[in-house]
C-alpha cells in the first residue's frame, strides 16, 4: 500500500471518524509518521440520558469498568476466604454501590482526561462532532454550535457499535443495556439479565459477586461463537454459585409496576409456557449494533453488510481511500487489542511504507466471569469442522487450585484443554482454560500458539509450581483414550 500523504488539496490527510480503541490508534500513529490528522469523537446518550468522553467503548462502558467492578466482586469472596487463612473477618462487610460506581466514573474520567491530552501533545486535532459523509472526500461534523465541513485524502471508519433493544413493549422505557450500568446511580438489587454472551454472563457474574439477584435468561446458547463444551462449563460454575438461568426463554414485555419494579413476562421457546417475574433492574445484553445509520456511507459510496462494513485483508472498503478498523467491520473479532492493532498497523502501511497487515487468527481472549474463562486458537468444534475428528486429538485435565483448598472453594469446574493435531508434529489449534486470573494465564500461551506450539512441546515445558497455568504443562490424558482426566496428587 503506497502512502497517501499530501495528495490532494484537502484539509487533512487522514481523517478517523469515531474516538475509540482503534480510531486513537490509527490516529495517533498516523501524526507520528507526519500526516496531518483529525479526529472525530461523539456520543449519542442512551435512552435512559447516559453518555460519557473520548475513549471509545472500552475505556467508558467497557473492558475497563467491567474488569473494575469483576474485581470488585473477587475482591468481596476474598474477604470471606480470608477468614479461613486466618484473618479477622467482620461478616457484615457488604458493598456500597454507590462508592464503586464513583470509584469506577472517577477512574474512567481520569482517562478520558489523559486521553485528551495525549492527542493534543500528539497533535491530533480531537473534534467532538457527529460526522457523516457529504462525498467521499468530504464529511460534515454537527458540533454544539454547528455544522462543519471537513475535507481528507483519507479516512478511516471506528465507530464501533452499541447496545441492541429488543422489539418487545417496554424494553426501551424500563431496560438498561452495559452502556448505564457502569454509571447506574442507584443499586441494580435483582436484575434479569437477558443474554447469555460474554457481556452478559460478566454482567450478572459480578453482580452476583457483589450480593445482589442476577438471573440469565438465554434465547438459546450459553457464550455463541466459543467452545460450548467450556461455555456450558461456564454457565455449571455460575449455577453452582447461584445465579439461575431461564433457558429457551424470551421476553415478551417490561412493565412498569407501581412501586416502580418491573414485571417481564417471558416465554419459553419449546414448551410455549408463558410466565412472569419482578426485577428491579432488566439488563439487556443481547448484541450489538455497528454504528453505520448516522454515517451517510451511501454518498462516499460504502457498502454494508449487516450493519458493519466489510473490508479486505487491508481494512479497505470497496471505496479505496476509506478504510475502516474495530467493531464496525464485519465478521471479525470485536475485541479492544484488535482493533489497536489493526488501527496501528493501517496507519504505517498509509504512511510509513509497511507492509505488515493484521493477522486476524488465533487471537486470545478472556470471559471475566466468576470462575474466569480463557482461550487461543480453535474451539474443539471448528477444529473438528474443519480437520475432521479422526485427525483431532483433544488432550484435557481438571485441577485443583492450591488456594482453593483452605477456604475449601469448589473445583468441580477448574479445567484445562488442548485441541491438537493428532498425528505429525501434533501442531495445537487451541487451548482452553477455566479458572483463576485466565486471561494472565492465556496470554504467554497465545504468543506460543501464534509461535507453532506442539504437543510435545507443552509436554516438554517445566511449569512453574505450584500455579494454575502449569496445568497445561502437565496434559496427558486425551478424550479418546477415556481414562479419567480428574488429577490423582497436585505434585508427581
Amino acid at each position: 500500500m503506497a502512502p497517501v500523504q499530501g495528495k490532494g488539496n484537502y484539509d487533512y490527510d487522514l481523517v478517523v471518524i469515531g474516538g475509540g480503541s482503534g480510531g486513537l490508534s490509527c490516529a495517533k500513529e498516523a501524526v507520528a509518521h507526519g500526516a496531518r490528522v483529525a479526529c472525530l469523537d461523539f456520543v449519542k446518550p442512551t435512552p435512559l440520558g447516559t453518555k460519557w468522553g473520548v475513549g471509545g467503548t472500552c475505556v467508558n462502558v467497557g473492558c475497563i469498568p467491567k474488569k473494575l467492578m469483576h474485581q470488585a466482586a473477587l475482591l468481596g469472596e476474598a474477604v470471606h476466604e480470608a477468614a479461613a487463612y486466618g484473618w479477622n473477618v467482620d461478616d457484615k462487610i457488604k458493598p456500597d454501590w454507590s462508592k464503586l460506581v464513583t470509584a469506577v466514573q472517577n477512574h474512567i474520567k481520569s482517562v478520558n482526561w489523559v486521553t485528551r491530552v495525549d492527542l493534543r501533545d500528539k497533535k491530533v486535532e480531537y473534534i467532538n462532532g457527529l460526522g457523516s459523509f457529504v462525498d467521499s472526500h468530504t464529511i460534515s461534523a454537527k458540533l454544539k454550535g454547528g455544522e462543519r465541513t471537513i475535507t481528507a485524502q483519507t479516512f478511516v471508519i471506528a465507530v464501533g457499535g452499541r447496545p441492541r433493544y429488543p422489539n418487545i413493549p417496554g424494553a426501551v422505557e424500563y431496560g438498561i443495556t452495559s452502556d448505564d450500568l457502569f454509571s447506574l446511580d442507584h443499586e441494580p438489587g435483582k436484575t434479569l439479565v437477558v443474554g447469555a454472551g460474554y457481556i452478559g454472563l460478566e454482567c450478572a457474574g459480578f453482580l452476583k459477586g457483589l450480593g445482589y439477584e442476577p438471573t440469565v435468561m438465554v434465547r438459546s446458547i450459553v457464550l455463541r461463537g466459543f467452545d460450548q463444551q467450556m461455555a456450558n462449563l461456564v454457565a455449571a460454575a455460575m449455577e453452582e454459585r447461584g445465579i439461575p438461568f431461564l433457558r429457551k426463554t424470551v421476553p415478551l414485555s417490561v412493565e412498569k409496576q407501581s412501586d416502580g419494579r418491573l414485571l417481564v413476562k417471558y416465554e419459553n421457546t419449546e414448551t410455549g409456557e408463558v410466565d412472569s417475574d419482578v426485577f428491579d433492574t432488566v439488563l439487556w445484553a443481547i448484541g450489538r449494533k455497528g454504528l453505520v445509520d448516522d454515517l451517510n456511507l451511501d454518498n462516499a459510496g460504502v457498502l454494508t453488510h449487516k450493519d458493519k462494513i466489510q473490508v479486505d485483508c487491508e481494512e479497505t472498503t470497496n471505496v479505496p481511500h476509506i478504510y475502516a478498523v474495530g467493531d464496525i467491520i464485519y465478521g471479525k473479532p470485536e475485541l479492544t487489542p484488535v482493533a489497536v492493532l489493526a488501527g496501528r498497523l493501517l496507519a504505517r502501511r498509509l504512511y510509513a511504507d509497511s507492509e505488515l497487515r493484521m493477522d486476524y487468527v488465533d487471537v486470545a481472549t478472556t470471559v471475566f466471569t466468576p470462575l474466569e474463562y480463557a482461550c487461543v486458537g480453535l474451539s474443539e468444534e471448528d477444529a473438528i469442522k474443519l480437520y475432521g475428528a479422526e485427525e483431532i486429538e483433544v488432550f484435557h485435565g481438571y485441577y485443583k487450585p492450591t488456594e482453593f483448598f483452605i477456604p475449601q472453594k469448589s473445583v468441580r469446574y477448574c479445567y484445562v484443554k488442548a485441541v491438537a493435531q493428532r498425528n505429525g508434529e501434533q501442531r495445537v489449534y487451541g487451548l482452553h482454560y477455566l479458572g483463576p486470573v485466565a486471561g494472565e494465564v492465556i496470554q504467554g500461551f497465545a504468543a506460543a500458539l501464534k509461535s507453532g506450539l506442539t504437543i510435545p512441546t507443552l509436554m516438554n515445558t517445566v511449569g512453574i509450581h505450584p500455579t494454575t497455568a502449569e496445568e497445561f504443562t502437565r496434559l496427558s490424558i486425551t478424550k479418546r483414550s477415556g481414562l479419567d482426566p480428574t488429577p490423582a496428587s497436585c505434585c508427581s
